[in-house]
């Protein structure tokens, strides 16, 4: 069961939703504290949640404004790669880039690709925490080669 777990995390990364961030995170978690990682990332979508209906909203005004959305969007992307959310990152770094260029479609098209990739990283990480929950504590996190 432990080395089903290791897979499912491994597909995580292989499949580019997951970056060493996450790794990192994994090996603050002790005995003192051995749901850390789940509280972060539960964190994260409780308070991410707040930041995307912000942008929501700031893309409904018209005109848009590019420096509020940017600066929106700097704040998810530090906190989705504070839990290794890679390729959502990688979305917010395309939206900021729309931001820059003053591209409002880009914009609006990345902001749906980006919640599709948060959705689905949000329903794979939940799995994963609710198998790891099932086997019990694994030993100490290591790095994957």
């Amino acid at each position: 069961m432990h080395r089903q777990l290791a897979n499912m995390k491994q597909t995580l990364f292989d499949q580019g939703y997951l970056d060493e961030q996450f790794i990192q995170l994994e090996e603050l978690q002790d005995d003192a504290n051995p749901n850390f990682v789940e509280e972060v990332v539960t964190l994260y979508y409780r308070d991410s949640a707040r930041l995307i209906q912000n942008i929501e909203q700031a893309l409904e005004k018209s005109p848009l404004d590019f420096s509020k959305l940017e600066c929106l969007m700097h704040q998810f992307k530090g906190s989705s790669s504070s839990i290794g959310a890679k390729r959502v990152k990688s979305e917010c770094t395309q939206f900021k880039e729309h931001c820059r260029v003053g591209n409002a479609d880009g914009c609006k098209r990345t902001f749906q690709q980006l919640k599709k990739e948060y959705a689905t990283l949000r329903k794979k990480v939940e799995v994963y925490f609710q198998f790891a929950r099932q086997i019990g504590p694994v030993e100490k996190a290591c790095r994957s080669k």
